[in-house]
Order: structure tokens, then sequence, then C-alpha cells
């Protein structure tokens, strides 16, 4: 199913259909500030399986985000974070950046057998926020990679939802998407090292 919604103004009624979709265990495609993602409710075990499966991954070594509607939600999945981190977050999101932090025993037992990390994503996206503020928990997402071989990321949502409309129980289409990932930066140590140079540009909010 390919739902269109208008990011400045999603539509309510539209974003709780979503949300339903989500609490019954259904995989989501939505847009993010940069490529569009791939996202389930991170408290339902089958659907973030579902995910791995579409991915070709196990779940131990996937190296998912948690999207989340602001910095409220994070305490419940990671350590206690020092006040330069915190402030770091608080600068730079919503905005285009993955924050590796340690995690909690919170974190959905499926994804921490091996895993003391976890990815924090608040999109600068009004779609992806009111999604995740609406289902009340974050979403566990992944991003959409191309086939072709020039581009990475999908950015064309009536192309993605082609290819998925099988395999996903809704595609969201929030106009064309972007073809950089999120910048993702390691503040396990204290320190902040880019592991992946992205979207973002963490010098702005140093």
């Amino acid at each position: 199913m390919l739902v269109k919604i208008y990011p400045e103004n999603p539509n309510p009624k539209a974003i709780e259909q979503i949300v339903e979709v989500l609490k019954k265990g259904g995989i989501i495609i939505y847009p993010t500030d940069t490529v569009y993602g791939m996202g389930c409710d991170i408290t339902n075990q089958r659907a973030i399986e579902k995910i791995c499966r579409l991915r070709g991954i196990k779940p131990e070594k996937a190296n998912f985000s948690f999207i989340c509607s602001d910095l409220r939600h994070i305490s419940d999945y990671i350590k206690p974070i020092d006040t330069t981190v915190f402030r770091l977050l608080k600068k730079a999101l919503p905005g285009p950046f993955t924050f590796i932090l340690n995690a909690n025993n919170n974190v959905p037992k499926l994804l921490s057998s091996n895993k003391k990390t976890v990815g924090i994503r608040v999109p600068d996206n009004n779609i992806a926020r009111e999604i995740v503020l609406q289902l009340g928990n974050p979403i566990l997402s992944t991003s959409i990679h191309d086939d072709d071989e020039v581009i990475e990321y999908s950015t064309d949502p009536d192309l993605i939802h082609e290819k998925y409309e099988d395999k996903v129980d809704m595609v969201i289409d929030g106009g064309y998407g972007d073809n950089e990932p999120s910048t993702v930066v390691d503040c396990t140590s204290g320190d902040f090292e880019v592991i992946r140079q992205g979207k973002g540009v963490l010098e702005d909010f140093l």
C-alpha cells in the first residue's frame, strides 16, 4: 500500500493508519531527513526478524538505528551519558546524524545478544517524528539501498513501492528522498568519532 503524506503538515488520520500497521507487527518504508528507511515497532520481535530476513542479515549482527521523536525516549535505551554528549545531541538533533551510544538492558533482547551499543536518530522530518510520537516508542530502522551501482540509496517513493510492495505492509510517499545517509558519530568513549561522514557536519555543533 502506498500512502502519500505531505511532510509540512502530516495528515493525522494517515499517521494513525501507519501506527496501527506498526502495532500489528507490520513493516513500513518511510521518509527521513536523509534516505528512505525501512522500519518496525522495536517492541515487536517478529517484525524485527522479518526486517532481518528482508535485508538478509542476522539480528545480532544488524546495525539498526532507533528512530526517536525527540530526546525524551533515549534514556530508556542507553546508559547515562555525560553533559558534553547530551549537549551535542541537543544541539545536533533533530538532524541528519546517528549517534552511537552505550545500550542499557531495555534494548530488545533479540538485538542485544552481542551488542553493547545502539544508534540513536531523531530525523528532521515531521512524518517520521509524528509516527514515533503517536506509536509511543521508537521505530527500529535500516536504510533502503538501491540496486543501481551509481546511486547507493533509493530516492523515488514510486520506485521503492514497485520494488517492495509485496514485501512490506506500507510505503509512505513523503516526496523524493535524499541520496546521502546520516553522519554516524561514535560517542561510546566520551569522545566524538565520525565513523561515517554523511549529510550532517559535526563540526557545526562542536
